[in-house]
């Protein structure tokens, strides 16, 4: 497990960018944290990291968000979603076998749709600066009819 205390948001997008320079393509990273933690601020980091010099926005509204740099990243956001068939009118299973950089804000609200193997970031206010962050990286591998 990585552990990074951010005190600013250029210092949460480096630890973005950090994690990029890792990434071969087919990784699927779940984001986890609450409203304002700092989710998309650290995938605009992991966007530079791949090359992706366009601006990252939240894709609360959209479900979903493309980019195109040294490996294609696809940003989702789960918040507005109630149930997981939603995905499956986004196309959300062909997004998933890609070669391309997936990553899910709010992945935890439909656990049932991630696959066994992914990389998990936990992002949380911490210390007294208002900017402060605490974030653990960590590869997950839930063993298959566990």
């Amino acid at each position: 497990m990585q552990v990074w205390q951010t005190q600013n948001e250029q210092q949460t997008e480096d630890a973005g960018r950090a994690l990029a320079e890792t990434l071969r393509g087919g990784e699927v990273i779940t984001l986890r944290g609450d409203l304002g933690a700092g989710k998309t601020v650290f995938t605009r980091g992991l966007a530079r990291g791949l090359g992706i010099a366009s601006p990252i926005l939240s894709p609360t509204f959209t479900i979903v968000r493309e980019y195109t740099g040294r490996l294609k990243l696809y940003h989702f956001d789960f918040y507005r979603l109630t149930e997981a068939e939603e995905l499956g009118e986004i196309g959300f299973e062909e997004y998933m076998q890609s070669d391309a950089v997936v990553v899910i804000e709010w992945a935890e609200l439909f656990p049932e749709v991630l696959p066994a193997r992914r990389i998990s970031v936990q992002i949380e206010a911490s210390g007294a600066a208002a900017a402060g962050r605490k974030i653990c990286i960590w590869q997950e591998e839930e063993l298959e009819n566990a």
